[in-house]
């Protein structure tokens, strides 16, 4: 099982390329950032975790400057995304921008994506919740299509545009591989039939793990990411292993650099444990 680190960067905390560099002499082998614009002062949506956010999020770093930065000071890890909010986004700016990523990386970018949980945040960029699903399965099929076309068109209901040139392509192949984000069975349906592995949230016990992977037992396995798990939380870690989990990501909430650094040293051993 892979050993990488989910990391929640803010203004504050300490900087993407420092802390690239220090994941991959300490052989993890990714890290992946989360996205949210903004945070709506006034909101009813639910944190999806349970309780109250976490301040930190309305001053989280946009994940693709982050990750160039990232790729600038490494050669090895992998550099991605938990999760893109796509569906609040433009398409063919976010195609230029992830396979833009994926030159100046060598081939190193995996991108997540998800439909998102904060409606107030969607309505500010003028995506209409209900349909955010069916939008992202458009968005997700309109990347492949520029990505892997020449000439690429798409004409959907939510996504339409007409033929187009845009360059560079990825240097992945057939693409960058798209995991789809979400806690839920819609999210594993969409991995099996349009995307390329699910993105899930972590669990917080083991029972809650064989809980989640039964949404995996009716159809085909796709690879799964586990995102946020605690480093000390090492019989959840034991049982992602145990189920043949491609990767966990390790939460790494906002703090400077020095206290980064020693709390990335006291983990460094998990990645032989569990490899």
């Amino acid at each position: 099982m892979k050993i990488g680190i989910g990391a929640f960067l803010t203004d504050r905390s300490v900087r993407p390329d420092v802390l690239a560099r220090a994941i991959e002499e300490r052989g993890f082998e990714s890290l992946l950032l989360p996205e949210h614009s903004h945070i709506p002062t006034s909101r009813e949506s639910r944190y999806p975790a349970g309780g109250e956010m976490p301040g930190y999020y309305s001053r989280i770093v946009s994940p693709f400057p982050a990750l160039a930065a990232a790729a600038a000071v490494t050669r090895r890890i992998t550099l991605g995304t938990a999760v893109t909010l796509l569906p609040q986004r433009d398409v063919i700016h976010t195609a230029k921008e992830v396979a833009t990523l994926d030159l100046l990386s060598d081939g190193r970018i995996l991108l997540a994506v998800a439909p998102g949980w904060n409606r107030e945040q969607m309505r500010s960029h003028g995506t209409e919740p209900r349909t955010r699903g069916a939008l992202l399965e458009e968005q997700i099929r309109a990347l492949k299509t520029i990505w892997t076309n020449d000439v690429a068109e798409f004409h959907g209901e939510h996504v339409d545009f007409d033929p187009l040139w845009s360059w560079p392509k990825p240097v992945q192949r057939p693409h960058v591989p798209i995991y789809v984000g979400g806690w839920g069975p819609a999210a594993v349906r969409r991995a099996r039939a349009i995307g390329d592995g699910w993105m899930a949230g972590n669990a917080p016990d083991p029972a809650a793990v064989k809980e989640q992977l039964t949404l995996l037992d009716d159809g085909p396995l796709v690879p799964m990411t586990v995102f946020g798990v605690g480093g000390h939380e090492l019989d959840v870690l034991d049982a992602y292993l145990d189920a043949g989990t491609e990767r966990v990501a390790l939460l790494l909430e906002p703090a400077a650099e020095a206290d980064t650094l020693r709390l990335l040293d006291s983990w460094a051993p998990l990645v032989q444990r569990l490899a």
